[in-house]
């Protein structure tokens, strides 16, 4: 009898605590058990994570409840997705949009447009689509809201945002000239941007050592960045200089955010060359400075020693004048020939940056060819080529753009490691990649990339974080998330707070890690398990779903939002300090 007792009472105790467990509300995903790093920069704590409909619904040490979609994170971390603040998935999200090479390191979010898909006039988009490589498509849009609009129609697993590119609207007025606008002509590109804006850009950006980006000049760029901030935008670059002028460069960014009221900041911060190594501690002192001050500034990176750009930054702007078509023409002038060879020679030119001078014939690694009969070229060194070629690096460069009938894809070995531990941790860094988002398969396996697009996110986390110790974790996944969010005044994202977007990563600090190198780009990282893009999952056990969970995330003047438009000064405006 008192067995049975013993028996009757366990089986009424288990059938409470079932009870339990199965009382309170029904999520769509509970995530349970994970070390929480909530994006803030706070401590991370073990809890659970619930997800219902696109939001986060609930986050606590022990959730009650149950998930649709019960998965245990236990050992792992939980975070929220991951920014990429500099990313170039333009063309490889209308050839993939899984954006695979980010979705695998946990990004959720890709900012786009330092040269942005609009507006466009139709001779611009008869140039883009005449200047396409591997990847080939219509151009259907006009507008920057309608390229981002057709993404999101068409189907992506990231969300998407994007500026306006001040090069976009130059050449939408101006063309591709050395030329500079008439009041008349400024006044119409001021309203591109507004437009641009309340489509939903998040704000101005240039990219201002290329041609024709680099004709414009800083009173443009304030005027332009002016209304962009009366739109509650920001103003993000590619700075003047990297290398040689740096120090006026940074100076200029300063002097833009200033003059326009809004919060700037600098794209891939380097310092390229090794003779401007040292310029690091005076660059950092100047943007502390400018911060004490109450200037809003800020800056990205990647995590490499090597940039990946075109052998456009090889060649004196003057000789790239009106567009692609034109420089190339010029290439075939023998006297031109021997005037762009000799500057190329110039480590020190004064009127543009020479980054082929800097990394040298066997710095420059060929990445990316348009021409088939070019393409087993790949991944060798310009060095390389030109010996094979018994002529010059500079002959062998210059015939190389000729043709393939573009830029052709490089990559300039230019920085120093000890420089890129000291800049990862610097409290006002976030990060981009400067690349696409591909995958390894397919079209993409036509050209080489930089590693940085398969492994930009995942290098931070493992080597710089696990390995290194030049950061927290805590720090780290701040400054991948509620940071970059905070400076971009994006709402309910960046962070694991209730009624946030559920964009939400579970990876593995342990193993986390980049798999690409230069000689073997396409491979993707390891220790990302889960990837929820708006409550739905993007990437399960490993693996990309295939499910378009990705949005348009648009910008605070976006004119479909309650309160949207531009304002009348950028004071009308609360930012985030």
């Amino acid at each position: 009898m008192h067995r049975f007792y013993v028996v009757a009472l366990i089986s009424t105790l288990a059938a409470a605590a079932c009870g339990s467990a199965s009382a309170g509300p029904v999520y769509d995903v509970v995530i349970r058990g994970g070390t929480i790093v909530d994006g803030s920069g706070t401590k991370p704590y073990v809890g659970d994570v619930a997800v219902k409909g696109d939001r986060i619904a609930a986050i606590a040490p022990h959730l009650a409840g149950r998930g649709k979609v019960e998965v245990d994170a236990r050992g792992k971390a939980v975070s929220p997705g991951f920014i990429n603040m500099l990313a170039h998935p333009e063309e490889s999200l209308i050839a993939d949009g899984r954006g695979l090479s980010d979705l695998a390191q946990g990004v959720t979010l890709e900012v786009m447009g330092e040269d942005s898909m609009g507006p466009l006039t139709p001779q611009m988009k008869k140039l883009g689509e005449e200047r396409q490589s591997d990847i080939k498509y219509k151009i259907t849009w006009t507008t920057l809201g309608e390229y981002l609009g057709m993404l999101q129609k068409k189907g992506i697993a990231p969300n998407v945002a994007s500026f306006v590119g001040a090069a976009t609207v130059r050449a939408n007025l101006l063309g591709e000239a050395d030329v500079q606008p008439t009041p008349k002509q400024l006044e119409a590109m001021q309203g591109l941007v507004k437009q641009a804006m309340e489509e939903g850009a998040l704000g101005l950006t240039d990219a201002l050592i290329y041609s024709p980006n680099t004709y414009a000049k800083t009173p443009e760029l304030i005027a332009l960045a002016k209304v962009s901030a009366r739109c509650g935008g920001m103003y993000i670059a590619h700075i003047r200089s990297e290398g040689d002028r740096l120090q006026d460069a940074v100076q200029e960014s300063i002097d833009i955010a200033q003059a326009s009221g809004a919060p700037a900041e600098i794209y891939h911060f380097k310092q390229a060359g090794r003779s401007n190594w040292p310029k690091l501690d005076k660059i950092i002192g100047m943007i502390n400075a400018a911060r004490a001050r109450g200037v809003r500034i800020t800056a990205d990176m990647y995590t490499y020693t090597a940039g990946a750009t075109g052998l456009d930054a090889a060649m004196p702007s003057w000789v790239q004048d009106g567009g692609l078509e034109k420089w190339i023409a010029r290439l075939k002038d023998p006297a031109i020939r021997a005037k762009v060879k000799a500057e190329m020679l110039n480590p020190h030119p004064k009127t543009w940056e020479n980054l082929y001078a800097g990394a040298g014939p066997e710095g420059t690694l060929l990445l990316a060819f348009k021409n088939p009969k070019l393409k087993p070229l790949t991944g060798k060194t310009l060095a390389d080529v030109a010996k094979e070629r018994h002529e010059s690096p500079e002959d062998a460069a210059i015939d190389l753009v000729i043709e393939d009938g573009s830029r052709v894809g490089v990559a300039y070995f230019l920085m120093s490691e000890d420089s890129v531990r000291r800049e990862v941790a610097l409290p006002w860094m976030s990060f981009g990649s400067d690349e696409a988002a591909p995958a390894p398969e397919g079209v993409f396996l036509l050209a080489n990339s930089h590693p940085r697009a398969y492994g930009n996110f995942a290098r931070l986390l493992g080597h710089y974080v696990r390995e290194n110790h030049d950061l927290t974790l805590q720090d780290a996944v701040r400054r991948l998330t509620g940071f970059p969010a905070q400076n971009l005044s994006l709402s309910d994202r960046g962070l694991l707070k209730a009624d946030y977007y559920a964009d939400v990563v579970v990876f593995d600090p342990n193993t986390i890690a980049d798999r690409a190198t230069y000689a073997k780009p396409h491979q993707l990282a390891v220790g990302v398990e889960d990837v929820l893009v708006n409550g739905a999952f993007a990437f399960k056990d490993g693996k990309a779903t295939g499910a378009a969970t990705g949005r348009f995330v648009h910008g605070r003047a976006w004119l479909g939002a309650p309160g949207g438009g531009c304002r009348a000064a950028p004071s009308d405006w609360s930012w985030s300090k």
